[in-house]
């Protein structure tokens, strides 16, 4: 067995485990589903409602996945996307760290998820039951850059989701409301 790994995997995986619980169902003082969405509206995550069911759903699932050790990259991928999101959108601006609500914390726990995924989450894990041996800088880098297009992905059509498509451009313009006087 291999400790530090596992202690990891718990603490880290437990943690994002809390944090999307309190996102999905209010859960350790969270906001809850509403407050999420509405976190996410203020963010210009469009749309706000699926933006915030599936940033919930990707931390808590994720987060088991890596306390079970199961699918290890993907779980990892599915954090790093969010961790991802979380810098850009609201970290960023702040600075590194974290006293300044920057985005300190957030580079650590994607630290720890490579570290994870480069050494394997060890044993006990259900990786390790089921003979699925996804480790090393391969798998870590791809998982990383899964995460990280996710993020961009997320952010990318909910930024297109608040702009006129040309259909929508062009039957406004039809309306004589949408007509500025010369």
């Amino acid at each position: 067995m291999k400790l530090g790994r596992l202690i990891c995997r718990t603490i880290v995986g437990g943690l994002f485990l809390g944090h999307g619980t309190q996102k999905l169902f209010g859960w350790f003082g969270g906001p809850g589903l509403e407050g999420t969405t509405q976190m996410m509206d203020k963010l210009e995550l469009r749309p706000p409602r699926e933006q915030a069911l599936v940033a919930s759903w990707a931390e808590t699932a994720g987060g088991a996945m890596l306390v079970l050790g199961f699918l290890t990259p993907l779980a990892a991928a599915m954090l790093t996307g969010s961790m991802v999101t979380a810098i850009r959108k609201v970290h960023l601006p702040n600075g590194l760290w974290n006293m300044n609500q920057g985005y300190e914390y957030n580079l650590a726990l994607i630290a720890s998820l490579a570290a994870i995924i480069d050494g394997g989450p060890g044993e006990p894990s259900v990786d390790s039951a089921l003979g699925i041996q996804c480790t090393g800088p391969g798998w870590t880098l791809a998982s990383l850059a899964a995460g990280a297009a996710g993020s961009t992905l997320a952010i990318e059509v909910g930024g297109r989701a608040d702009q006129p498509q040309d259909g929508d451009r062009a039957a406004a313009a039809a309306r004589p409301e949408a007509a500025v006087p010369a």
